[in-house]
């Protein structure tokens, strides 16, 4: 599986490769990511447009599924022996701390088979396991998954995927999100638990309103 998300990379990326790679805020759990050196200038045009249309999310590491992870790490009782969907997962760094910190089944649930098959390597290297989904409506029309949680990292930014936030708060019986793009807005139903500074990895020198990022929990009634 690693020779073809490299192969895969490659075809989108001519010249980069994949390194383990951890991120400063979760020290202690390696992610497969594009290596630093990566070609960054001089690509071609339809390469560098095909990048822009279709981008692998999957080998970097966002700030907001840094700080995520590292919430569920810092607090493990809010998904010790609980179900966890982590909707839009990339490389996989938040559904990996949740079965780090105790959850009893983790679902890694994302469009991108590459990032499915990058959640399965990562999981194996910080030796969890992780089921994988690629139809998050499939997941909701499950029953057995209304006790479950849900966490949404850098997803609703895109206010196309707002809609998503109703349907989920409606069906889960907790969701938490950590969005970088939001800038602090509210969001319906949930409250504001902290802004954290953070980047993605490799370091993509984002402008700093990108690197804070605003973490959201299913309010208290």
């Amino acid at each position: 599986m690693l020779d073809l998300l490299t192969q895969h990379l490659q075809s989108r990326i001519p010249g980069a490769s994949l390194s383990w790679q951890c991120p400063p805020q979760t020290p202690d759990l390696p992610l497969l990511l594009i290596s630093e050196d990566y070609p960054r200038e001089g690509l071609p045009y339809e390469v560098a447009q095909a990048l822009m249309d279709n981008p692998p999310y999957w080998c970097f590491c966002w700030a907001s599924g840094q700080v995520l992870a590292r919430y569920l790490l810092e607090n493990p009782e809010i998904v010790k022996d609980q179900t966890v969907i982590d909707f839009g997962a990339g490389c996989g760094i938040v559904a990996i701390a949740a079965a780090l910190a105790g959850a009893r089944r983790v679902i890694a649930c994302d469009l991108d088979p590459n990032a499915l098959a990058a959640c399965e390597v990562n999981a194996e290297r910080n030796g969890v396991t992780l089921e994988c989904s690629d139809d998050v409506f499939d997941l909701l029309a499950d029953p057995t998954l209304t006790s479950a949680m849900i966490t949404v990292a850098d997803v609703f930014y895109d206010r196309d995927n707002l809609p998503l936030l109703d349907t989920f708060n409606a069906f889960f019986k907790e969701v938490l999100v950590a969005d970088s793009r939001l800038k602090g807005m509210s969001l319906p139903g949930l409250e504001t638990l902290d802004v954290i500074a953070s980047h993605t990895v490799p370091d993509l020198d984002e402008s700093i309103e990108f690197n804070r990022v605003t973490l959201y929990r299913t309010r208290l009634l």
